[in-house]
């Protein structure tokens, strides 16, 4: 089975769906057999680098509301964290331009620590406060999962895995994804937003049982669709 995520490591909700999803397959009785692939989105493909703004007041901006009402909604996000064993930390947070974070997850997953660099780098945004638009930063968190610490530094000043990045904003835009984390089983379920456990055990246990069974003759032409996709994201998602 193969899962596939897209996610902005500036994305609060794609770190508690991560860790849900986590959750749902360490109860899977068949999680070895399961990949996970992470894809490259961006919530601001426009962001700069370093700002001196603070999360707070750059989503008070955005969304048109209270310098107040953002801090509420962010510690009210901080609490769905801990309820994962998350720690958001929302007033040091430092926001910046992912797509260099994107271009190090490429690189990594290349080298056969993807998984590792992802988790590593969502931490270093939340709870760690660091900057991921800064490229000696990013060099530090990739030595820390055993990636050479002078070959990343090198890459980033280059251009390599832009391609695979846009590559995979592409095709999200195909999938018509304008919300993450966004979820892809078996490129056939799709799942958005940062889902309750059940409901990810739920998609893995179908989608397991499917591949079980094997391929069968599906009438086409009956009107309905062949994708079961569930829009309803009970905890929400965060959007362009």
């Amino acid at each position: 089975m193969r899962i596939d995520i897209w996610s902005d490591y500036a994305c609060p909700f794609c770190y508690i769906g991560k860790r849900r999803l986590e959750n749902a397959l360490s109860q899977f009785p068949n999680r070895d057999q399961v990949e996970v692939v992470f894809r490259s989105f961006q919530l601001d493909p426009h962001a700069e680098v370093s700002t001196d703004k603070n999360i707070h007041e750059l989503l008070a901006t955005k969304y048109g509301m209270s310098i107040e009402k953002a801090k509420a909604m962010n510690a009210q996000l901080a609490e769905q964290a801990q309820d994962v064993g998350l720690e958001f930390n929302f007033d040091t947070v430092k926001h910046t331009n992912t797509f260099d974070s994107h271009r190090l997850s490429h690189f990594a997953s290349s080298k056969g620590k993807g998984a590792e660099m992802s988790e590593r780098l969502l931490r270093a945004y939340f709870t760690d406060s660091l900057n991921l638009g800064d490229r000696s930063v990013l060099a530090t968190l990739a030595a820390e999962v055993g990636l050479d610490q002078a070959e990343v530094a090198a890459m980033l000043e280059t251009d390599a895995y832009t391609a695979e990045v846009n590559g995979d904003i592409e095709e999200g835009s195909r999938l018509n994804i304008t919300g993450v984390p966004f979820f892809v089983f078996n490129n056939k379920y799709a799942l958005s937003g940062a889902q309750p456990g059940p409901v990810f055990t739920e998609v893995l246990d179908t989608v397991w049982a499917e591949e079980q069974a094997g391929p069968t003759l599906q009438v086409v032409g009956n009107g309905k669709s062949e994708v079961s996709t569930d829009d309803g994201c009970a905890d929400g998602s965060c959007n362009i």
